[in-house]
């Protein structure tokens, strides 16, 4: 275990089976925090839940019907469940846009909605939003996840200004490409929409605009999320925390 200033808070992490749900959900608890692993995939979260000593929790988080139903006895809120769609706007399926938004946008706002009542009535709770540089910055051919996350940071500051007198933070991360399965899925087809081989995305694509030529790990925007997570975090709230290898200083 790290330390102990999460000992005794109830941590949800969505998305939290892998990437950078699984290193936010270890770092939690090696901060002392009891997590709920929220995923749609039950068996790899209940693996995770066993190794922390967790929970896990089987949900689909496009069924927004029944997300508007819960209440939520939980200290910290990590919302970071994605997918991504890589193509030219005209070929996006609206379907596909839609299912983005609802995943990565409506989904956040009603696990805030059912976790906010708990949080304020003990006077203290944490929201953090697993954003990214491209909730800062656009990409071409991106069109539906940059208006997600450009969505969630807004959402994220509006939070952060009802919390406030509630002592309540919300916060986003913002990683540049980070070395989890969604981005290995992206190579394909950022490599058909750039017309350029596979084995040259990282380099041309995913590290262009990055000043530290490497992709973030995992285990970098886990021990973030556990810092905005924790009591040195207070005065912390309404900010975008960049990770992106000086991708936004230009």
């Amino acid at each position: 275990m790290t330390d102990a200033t999460l000992t005794g808070r109830k941590a949800l992490v969505t998305g939290g089976a892998s990437g950078i749900g699984a290193a936010a959900v270890r770092a939690l608890a090696a901060h002392g925090a009891h997590v709920t692993i929220a995923d749609i995939d039950h068996d790899a979260a209940a693996r995770l839940a066993a190794e922390v000593s967790g929970e896990a929790w089987a949900v689909d988080l496009t069924d927004t019907a029944a997300l508007a139903e819960l209440s939520l006895d939980v200290d910290v809120l990590v919302n970071n469940a994605g997918i991504q769609k890589v193509a030219p706007i005209q070929d996006v399926d609206p379907a596909d846009l839609h299912r983005i938004l609802t995943l990565m946008l409506e989904s956040p706002f009603l696990l805030v909605r059912a976790a906010v009542p708990h949080m304020y009535e003990q006077g203290w709770g944490r929201i953090i939003n697993v954003s990214s540089v491209h909730g800062l910055r656009a990409s071409a051919f991106k069109s539906a996840y940059v208006a997600a996350k450009h969505g969630l940071e807004g959402l994220s500051k509006a939070v952060a200004l009802e919390g406030a007198p509630h002592g309540v933070t919300s916060n986003c991360v913002n990683p540049s490409y980070v070395r989890t399965p969604l981005v290995d899925k992206q190579i394909a087809d950022q490599a058909a929409t750039h017309g350029i081989p596979e084995d040259e995305v990282v380099e041309k694509i995913m590290l262009t605009e990055s000043a530290i030529k490497r992709l973030v790990e995992p285990e970098e925007v886990g021990e973030l999320i556990a810092f905005l997570a924790g009591p040195f975090a207070g005065m912390v709230t309404g900010a975008a925390y960049t990770m992106d290898g000086g991708w936004t200083a230009s």
